[in-house]
């Protein structure tokens, strides 16, 4: 499969990176030759751990003489940085994803908040001969999610990425006989062969994993210009058969799904689901390669061992699809280091930052990075070896802020509603194209 081609346009606490003050002849920077420069980053801890960016750090600073840099790490990124960009201290570079709750990026995008970083992609890597665009797989800058104006330019640079899709115990199915669901269908009669065993088919973490399961169908049922319709809010995309199609599908999958799962799935106790999978309590929950080191500790079944599959088809021998998760580093339009920012951006795409990424099993979209994973990541980055698996990527477009309207809150945040019972499909549909007419009217 020529994975460049199939990829479609479509979380690490507070790292302060500080380089400090002196004075004379100023270089391209903006800094004297005798002054420690200064930069600021701001990254989201998240299951990949400390470690890494340590590493980075020091390896940044031996390739970068004068550099001094202080770092920081949080869960609680968010909340540590807003005083100070309330204050007009921004970060000069933030390792920040969107579809966050705080939603954060999204504001500074609506906000052009952000800096224009296409030329950092042209940039040669510090240290190496290739540009940072010869390095990158092919799509991850030709999707909504890095250019979120539509204009052409990249304002968000894509760091670590991560096939989502069902997770599993390939061990149960092995000692069950049971066949991976290729298609609804087949997921239906399934849930139903493992609920006379007191299994259910199906739980999530949150309703925020819908983002990932929600987009694969929406390319499963109408491809790429359905989805690319509805990332527009066109008109009427929420009432057409395609968008139908998944809704009515999610709204029955609620039949499906462990009875414990809402109650647990907010951010204090989303893990109970997920331990759900390794006690063998249910079969299938969206998720990304995180999960992997998110619960490295916790206990599970004696066959347990981790699958990941595509969302299923719609139809017999319909395409499948696996959405591509990846989070973004961005310069805000507000720093004061940009020229500095946009050469340390260029660094994470160096063999050297990218193998002290993937000691921690962050992988970025660098040309033969898979190429290094062993056992279990290697097989989940594998999933788009099979010729019906494509991969999909992209999110909402830009808008101006308008008020009460969050196409997240109404998408994805409406879920537990609906598998609880308390929302229909139609009433659910309905509200999505309410928020979308906004927003359509509000586009950038």
């Amino acid at each position: 499969m020529n994975f460049k081609k199939l990829l479609i346009s479509l979380s690490m606490g507070a790292m302060v990176f500080t380089l400090g003050a002196c004075s004379e002849k100023e270089d391209v920077n903006g800094a004297s030759e005798s002054e420690e420069k200064v930069l600021k980053v701001a990254a989201l801890e998240s299951a990949y751990g400390k470690d890494m960016w340590h590493q980075v750090a020091e390896s940044y600073e031996a390739m970068n003489e004068g550099v001094k840099v202080e770092l920081t790490i949080e869960k609680n990124l968010e909340e540590v940085i807003r005083p100070n960009m309330q204050a007009g201290e921004f970060p000069d570079v933030l390792l920040l994803a969107t579809n966050r709750p705080e939603a954060m990026t999204e504001t500074l995008i609506k906000e052009n908040g952000l800096e224009q970083i296409s030329d950092v992609f042209e940039r040669t890597v510090p240290g190496e001969k290739q540009s940072v665009s010869d390095k990158l797989l092919g799509g991850f800058t030709e999707t909504l999610a890095t250019n979120p104006y539509a204009d052409g330019e990249t304002y968000l640079a894509p760091m670590f990425y991560s096939p989502t899709g069902l997770f599993y115990n390939k061990g149960l199915f092995e000692e069950k006989g049971w066949e991976v669901p290729a298609t609804w269908e087949e997921m239906w009669e399934l849930g139903d062969k493992a609920a006379k065993e007191g299994i259910s088919l199906f739980t999530y973490p949150t309703t925020g994993y819908f983002d990932t399961l929600v987009g694969s169908m929406m390319y499963a049922s109408g491809g790429a210009d359905f989805f690319n319709s509805a990332m527009k809010y066109e008109d009427g995309v929420w009432e057409t058969k395609e968008a139908k199609k998944v809704l009515q599908t999610i709204e029955k999958l609620s039949e499906y799904t462990h009875p414990n799962t809402v109650a647990n799935a907010n951010p204090k106790d989303y893990t109970k689901n997920q331990q759900m999978i390794l006690d063998n309590n249910a079969l299938f929950m969206p998720n990304g390669t995180w999960v992997v080191d998110e619960m490295k500790e916790a206990p599970r079944a004696d066959n347990f061992e981790w699958g990941i599959t595509a969302i299923p088809a719609f139809e017999e021998n319909g395409d499948r699809y696996a959405f591509t998760f990846f989070e973004q580093m961005w310069i805000p339009a507000k720093a004061k280091n940009k020229e500095a920012a946009k050469d340390f951006i260029a660094y994470m795409y160096s063999d050297q930052a990218a193998q002290h990424f993937l000691e921690s099993g962050a992988v970025q979209p660098i040309t033969g990075m898979t190429d290094k994973l062993e056992d279990e990541k290697k097989t989940f980055y594998s999933i788009y070896e099979d010729d019906a698996v494509l991969p999909a990527m992209g999110t909402f477009a830009s808008t101006k802020p308008v008020p009460g309207a969050n196409m997240g809150d109404v998408l994805y945040g409406k879920v537990d509603s609906v598998m609880s019972g308390k929302l229909t499909y139609k009433e659910w549909q309905a509200s999505i194209e309410e928020v979308s007419d906004k927003l359509r009217a509000a586009m950038k």
